[in-house]
């Protein structure tokens, strides 16, 4: 691997729903609605090269393409660095894109070889079809995680936690499909949903006057995707909601959100001891010191237990996930043990064990901490944590690796959404590219959750109010499991669990891992 190619971070999980959205796409809002779909370029081996047709003769050419771009770049990225495009040709994005896959997608020999490249008019449109076709045994496709994002916005959401929009996080019934039902699951302090008075449990009813419960036809899906899925910040939206039955309207403009990843750190007091609550929404750059904060808070002021909220956690990086699983256990639990062993194709040789991590790692941020800082830990045997379908890979790697090195992990609310897979972000013209390329196991070598972890109690995530309130479903659930070991008996019956699933894009349902050897960035 070029020197260039290992400073990439590596990422564990993946995106939900199937195929790429694209450059820039955000979840769709109908995938119900009729549009003109565009053409899928069909398996042939007319006029193919021999590289069309045998990407081995590529062996570890991606180098040889990188960067050679039909539309360089001109200027400096983000950080001050000149972009590295230099001229080239669309064949040379493609050939990239097929080199890289050959040699590190997970599945690369069940990727089809016939396709040609002179039928693709764009490197995403290839990229889409460079994943296995397989199904599993449940008819969903095996590769579901195959995605793409712009270089810029990607670097920009994880590395100083800004996110284009309006700063809420929505929660959707299952598949999305008219009737709709979307609520305010979160809203971000200082962003344009919290100037606008929104609340959680808020419903949507309608998007510049279009009816978005029940809309069906192409132009007013894709003017509502347009409205709640800002591709840049400065255009102004009518929403129409609901609050206990109340219609309301609020103009909302997109904006680059800077999200706080760590909030609501406070101590319980109960009758048995302290109890220690975060709720904690993604694993980048900027919670690193938020998190180290908290834990010293929670051990400067004794707690026994903890309640570690990552109901909405999709993932991030996932040094931070054994940093945080360290700091949860210590060192008597931990000591010797691996947080993560990722497997890769054959043709790869077996990277060294992720363990659980006693020191900062020093992720840049606006606020980072000096790398090597040792971190403070609770020394837990037990921890709750409270979980939906939102709650997505490296969250789910805590939850695995505190299990693989015998540590209870008692789980509150709902089946996480089952992501055990890893990618490295590829970017490549101003794309980031993200394919599969391998699985985790924990300390006991088991990865198999592709159906997600079960909750120890079933319990409905709680709109009605506040996340951290001691009344809040989830979290009272929790106290009540903790005090009595036993489910409380209004959370046992299926009949009252409501499933919904968190809207985001698939780039937010990951969890990354430095390359061995690169430097943190």
């Amino acid at each position: 691997m070029s020197s260039a190619l290992a400073a990439l971070f590596a990422l564990a999980g993946c995106g939900g729903g199937g195929g790429s959205p694209g450059v820039g796409a955000r979840p769709p809002v109908a995938d119900t609605a009729p549009v003109t779909p565009t053409p899928t370029p069909t398996p042939t081996t007319s006029g193919a090269t021999l590289e069309d047709l045998n990407p081995n003769l590529l062996g570890d050419a991606y180098g040889s393409y990188w960067n050679k771009c039909a539309a360089p770049r001109t200027g400096v990225d983000a950080s001050g660095k000149a972009f590295p495009d230099v001229q080239g040709t669309l064949l040379d994005e493609l050939k990239f894109l097929r080199a890289w896959t050959n040699q590190y997608y997970l599945w690369y020999n069940e990727v089809p070889n016939t396709y040609k490249m002179a039928d693709f008019k764009s490197a995403i449109d290839y990229f889409d079809v460079l994943k296995t076709p397989a199904v599993t045994a449940t008819g969903q496709a095996k590769d579901r995680y195959h995605f793409t994002y712009p270089t810029a916005e990607w670097e920009a959401m994880q590395t100083q936690g800004i996110d284009l929009g309006y700063g809420i996080t929505w929660s959707r019934n299952a598949g999305g499909t008219a009737p709709r039902t979307w609520l305010i699951t979160a809203v971000e302090p200082g962003s344009p949903g919290a100037a606008a008075g929104l609340l959680r449990g808020d419903l949507l009813t309608k998007i510049d006057g279009i009816d978005f419960v029940n809309a069906s036809d192409a132009a007013s899906i894709a003017r509502i995707n347009e409205a709640l899925f800002p591709e840049t910040a400065g255009s102004a939206h009518r929403f129409t909601l609901q609050r206990g039955g109340v219609p309301f309207e609020v103009t909302m403009t997109g904006a680059d959100v800077r999200i706080a990843p760590v909030k609501n750190v406070k101590i319980i007091e109960t009758a048995s001891g302290k109890v220690g609550y975060l709720t904690f929404d993604t694993f980048n750059a900027v919670s690193e010191k938020q998190l180290i904060d908290a834990f010293t808070t929670f051990r400067q002021a004794g707690v026994n237990d903890l309640v570690l909220d990552i109901r909405y956690n999709g993932g991030g990086l996932l040094y931070l996930a054994s940093q945080l699983a360290y700091m949860v256990s210590g060192p008597e639990s931990t000591n010797g043990k691996v947080f993560e062993q990722s497997q890769y194709n054959d043709k790869l040789p077996r990277e060294a064990p992720l363990p659980f991590r006693s020191t900062a790692w020093g992720f840049a941020s606006s606020n980072p901490v000096r790398t090597g800082t040792p971190l403070p830990t609770l020394g837990l045997k037990r921890v709750t944590v409270l979980s939906t379908a939102g709650t997505c890979s490296a969250s789910e790697s805590v939850i695995n690796g505190l299990r693989g090195a015998d540590v209870e992990v008692i789980q509150i609310g709902g089946t996480t959404c089952g992501k055990p897979y890893g990618f490295t972000p590829v970017p490549n013209c101003g794309t980031t590219y993200f394919s599969i390329e391998f699985k985790g196991v924990n300390n006991k070598g088991f990865g198999d959750f592709t159906d997600g972890f079960a909750p120890t109690c079933q319990v409905s995530d709680d709109l009605t109010r506040p996340v951290g309130d001691e009344s809040e479903g989830l979290l009272a659930a929790a106290l009540t499991y903790r005090a009595t070991q036993a489910c409380p008996v209004s959370t046992t019956s299926r009949a009252r669990f409501v499933p919904m699933e968190i809207v985001r894009p698939q780039v937010k349902e990951i969890a990354i891992r430095p390359t061995p050897g690169a430097p943190p960035r």
